[in-house]
């Protein structure tokens, strides 16, 4: 079934519709499993709390429940370093023995699964670091970055641009503040017009959205509450609130990936949590002497 970009609605759920024959020559890949050689770290291990804090796994799980019982877009929040309450319960708990870092990797997971998305096992066994630094939060991407810029960060990271692909299009879940977006509204690049390659039906959705830099609008108008794969790019292609996400169809190096998976959702939702346990484990520290347990995951202990 081929779509018609000028008859999307963005608050219609095209992800329960097929759509295989909406692209063309489309290939079977085959990718890695979580047990394929990911890089876990030789201190990391899934038993590592088996004895020090054996309900942690229960004690992150049933507070990932709560809180998405009260507000499900937190969801998203949670793989934004979400998860000051978690901490605080399993400190009570097993004081001075899990790390915010591990903590955060597993709630991270469970938020993934009550969203929709897969489950994968959490090695853990990971220190927090001995300083904080404000002005790293700017070396991650921002959104306004191009493909190259994107590629060239997740490669420093040890990632690829299978990686990049899946973790970009798997995680549109939750919402954004409007200021983020009102530039492509009404000034773009200092025009004074409209973003050029936003379908005018979606414009129209995010003005009525947008009224105020301080609303906010869901990431994907469809499913905002369920993790999904974009499965319908002729149509969404230009319905998407991350400019990053419109690039990726065009780009040669990621669109043969976005083809494929549209093709194979199944293969995208395993990759996810292949990508995820790798993301999760970027520049683990793991030695005594190179990080410690925080007490307050806000701050680094004070001695």
């Amino acid at each position: 079934m081929l779509l018609n970009p000028s008859s999307c609605d963005p608050e219609h759920d095209y992800h329960k519709e097929e759509t295989h024959e909406s692209w063309e020559g489309a290939t079977t890949l085959t990718f890695p499993s979580l047990s394929d050689d990911l890089p876990f770290g030789e201190f990391l291990s899934s038993g590592f709390y088996r004895k020090s804090c054996p309900d942690l796994e229960g004690i992150i799980n049933r507070k990932v429940k709560e809180w998405l019982k009260q507000d499900f877009s937190l969801a998203a929040s949670l793989m934004r370093l979400h998860f000051h309450d978690c901490a605080i319960r399993v400190e009570k708990k097993c004081p001075k023995t899990v790390s915010c870092a591990d903590i955060l990797t597993a709630a991270t997971r469970d938020a993934t699964v009550q969203a929709g998305g897969p489950y994968w096992a959490v090695p853990y066994g990971r220190r927090d670091g001995k300083v904080s630094i404000a002005k790293e939060t700017e070396m991650v991407p921002m959104g306004h970055e191009n493909i190259t810029a994107l590629v060239e960060f997740f490669q420093s990271q040890g990632l690829n641009v299978l990686d990049l692909v899946v973790l970009f299009r798997g995680t549109p879940i939750g919402r954004s503040s409007c200021g983020s977006v009102q530039h492509r509204l009404y000034n773009f690049s200092g025009t004074g017009k409209p973003d050029p390659s936003l379908d005018p039906q979606y414009l129209n959705y995010l003005e009525r959205k947008c009224r105020w830099a301080s609303d906010y609008v869901d990431l994907d108008a469809a499913t905002p509450h369920k993790l999904t794969l974009d499965i319908t790019p002729i149509c969404r292609r230009r319905w998407d609130f991350c400019p990053q996400n419109q690039l990726l169809y065009s780009d040669p190096r990621t669109s043969p990936l976005i083809k494929a998976f549209a093709y194979q959702p199944s293969v995208f939702y395993h990759q996810f949590g292949v990508s995820m346990a790798k993301f999760r484990n970027v520049q683990v520290l793991t030695e005594k002497n190179e990080g410690e347990i925080r007490t307050n995951c806000n701050f680094v202990n004070s001695y």
